[in-house]
């Protein structure tokens, strides 16, 4: 009599064929994100915002100080105060001003202010309508040019001097660069003679 096998019951197959879990199979959880956790916060939205800004802003600020005029050289006539008397004439007066006083040329005009310019100098500046310098005195040393009388205000050994003229009204103060030579000014007091009213030197008194 033979062995036949016996056939498995469900049970069995079911034992025989289910998969065992494999040693190198980790089993691992599976998170859904949660859409909430990646919204951006606030703060970090207004710093996105802040140093873009603060970039631009730089940049025109820098370009602004680049590009208006700034690198122009300052000298003291700059800082003299205007106002003087006569100055309602000054106008009339910058208008009659030609674009060329001896080697300089390139002129510009700002408010009061005009500047002439010359490659590898600084700028010939003249100033209209400033205050009677202080420091004048019946005994002060006066330049007498063309023929106007001219009291030196400033001088720097490496740039420069300034004058301001003192017989006619209104005051006009000259940056003179230094070697400009002598023809700018010789040129601006033929002008101040012509265009401009003689007055009596005041000291102050």
């Amino acid at each position: 009599m033979s062995d036949v096998p016996e056939k498995p019951s469900d049970d069995e197959k079911d034992a025989t064929t289910a998969p065992e879990p494999s040693a190198e199979t980790p089993v691992t959880d599976t998170a859904v994100a949660d859409p909430e956790d990646t919204r951006w916060s606030p703060a970090l939205i207004a710093t996105m915002i802040t140093v873009p800004v603060l970039v631009i802003a730089g940049f025109i600020a820098f370009a602004a100080l680049k590009y208006s005029g700034s690198d122009t050289p300052q000298t003291p006539i700059d800082s003299y105060a205007t106002g003087g008397p006569g100055a309602d004439r000054c106008a009339e007066f910058i208008a009659k001003l030609p674009a060329q006083l001896g080697d300089f040329n390139d002129k510009t005009i700002d408010d009061t202010t005009v500047r002439w310019r010359k490659e590898g100098s600084d700028p010939l500046v003249l100033k209209c309508g400033v205050q009677r310098p202080e420091k004048l005195e019946p005994t002060s040393a006066l330049q007498v040019i063309n023929p106007i009388q001219w009291f030196l205000t400033d001088s720097r050994d490496d740039a420069g001097q300034a004058y301001v003229s003192v017989d006619h009204r209104p005051y006009i103060a000259v940056w003179v660069p230094l070697r400009a030579g002598n023809a700018p000014i010789t040129d601006l007091s033929a002008l101040i003679a012509d265009n401009l009213t003689a007055a009596p030197l005041d000291f102050g008194d």
